[in-house]
């Protein structure tokens, strides 16, 4: 299965794309959509919109997983990355692309282990789960691709968990 991952940002929207096979996973590609500081909101959204749809029609993704808003320390900072992110979400809409959601929490917790990882350490996982010589940069692209291994985790558990319950069911216990 091919997935986008992505860290939506107004300045910076990281995405990346990774293949599955079985539990295997890759990096396929991996970049950053960047938009002028001050510039109009309306076309930085669109530009971002533009290039998500070039993304999902270059690699053409069953499945994209993208990062939620994380409103801690600085709730006026969230709005900006808010409009990138509904940019996005329409974009993967309009492409028909299935879409998971996902807290900075729980994917840190899928792709390191604790919900706690900085960003080195998630670097770090990214880099050794998907069989990379180096740390994927910019750390936007990164965190979009521990976006879409958090989403490939989530899918096979899901998989197996629904695969033990049919064979459950199937096999005659009451």
């Amino acid at each position: 299965m091919i997935i986008l991952g992505i860290d939506p940002g107004l300045a910076n929207t990281g995405w990346g794309i990774v293949e599955t096979r079985g539990s295997a996973m890759r990096a396929r590609a991996y970049g950053c959509i960047h938009t002028p500081a001050g510039g109009d909101m309306a076309p930085r959204l669109r530009h971002i919109a533009d290039e998500l749809t070039a993304v999902v029609k270059r690699y053409g993704p069953k499945a994209a997983a993208i990062e939620g808003i994380y409103f801690g320390a600085n709730a006026r900072s969230a709005i900006p990355t808010a409009h990138a992110r509904g940019a996005a979400l329409v974009a993967l809409s309009l492409t028909g692309v299935e879409i998971g959601e996902y807290t900075p929490m729980q994917i840190k917790q899928s792709v390191v282990g604790t919900g706690a990882a900085d960003k080195r350490q998630v670097a770090y996982m990214v880099r050794t789960l998907l069989h990379l010589d180096h740390d994927p940069r910019p750390d936007h692209a990164a965190d979009a691709l521990a976006c879409a291994v958090c989403h490939a985790h989530l899918h096979q558990t899901m998989r197996l968990t629904q695969g033990a319950y049919t064979q459950t069911r199937g096999g005659g216990c009451a």
